[in-house]
């Protein structure tokens, strides 16, 4: 795990893209920080750049760095929470200009994946997790669903594991600084 961990932050470091399995489906990943390496996910999936991507964290302290104000009910939420859930937060900061909504929200999961999470801790930086399909096709059920073209599309393919524990999208939840809670995916 080690050294694919190594391989997977050396790619990153140059603004390249990951194929890597997380917490829920198979993952396209790069910098969160870093406006160019984002623009090639939207363009590797052929998706509009107003379609916001989801970020992993490692933990809710990197999640604070990250965010202005995290809603006692996001710690809530995430302790109560029986799958991977995604919180979309206001007022993101320290990330890619391209990765923020036309609303100044970002849809952020701390990874429960050990794997994921060793990685953006030792990364040091939240990284991009969108799903490994093209935009409007449908999310792999597993790595041989993945598309020639992803896997061709990135700098590095993850060989460890090669099946996810989870093959289903996360759950998604808006929590607004107004206190307002709305459920964008179950």
């Amino acid at each position: 795990m080690t050294e694919e961990i190594n391989n997977c932050i050396q790619v990153l470091k140059k603004g390249g893209l990951i194929l890597y399995p997380t917490d829920t489906v198979w993952g396209i990943g790069c910098d969160a920080t870093n406006e160019i390496a984002v623009q090639k996910v939207y363009a590797l999936k052929n998706r509009d750049d107003k379609k916001a991507l989801i970020c992993l964290v490692a933990h809710q302290a990197m999640l604070e760095r990250h965010v202005a104000q995290v809603p006692d009910v996001a710690y809530d939420i995430m302790d109560l929470a029986t799958k991977p859930t995604t919180i979309i937060f206001d007022d993101p900061r320290g990330i890619a200009k391209n990765l923020v909504a036309d609303d100044h929200t970002l849809a952020i999961r701390v990874a429960s994946d050990i794997f994921c999470q060793r990685m953006i801790q030792k990364f040091g930086k939240p990284i991009v997790s969108t799903s490994a399909n093209i935009s409007g096709e449908p999310t792999p059920q597993n790595f041989k669903s993945i598309s020639v073209k992803i896997l061709k599309g990135v700098d590095y393919v993850v060989t460890l594991p090669l099946e996810n524990k989870n093959t289903l999208p996360s759950s998604i939840i808006k929590l607004s600084n107004d206190g307002q809670v709305k459920v964008i995916r179950e």
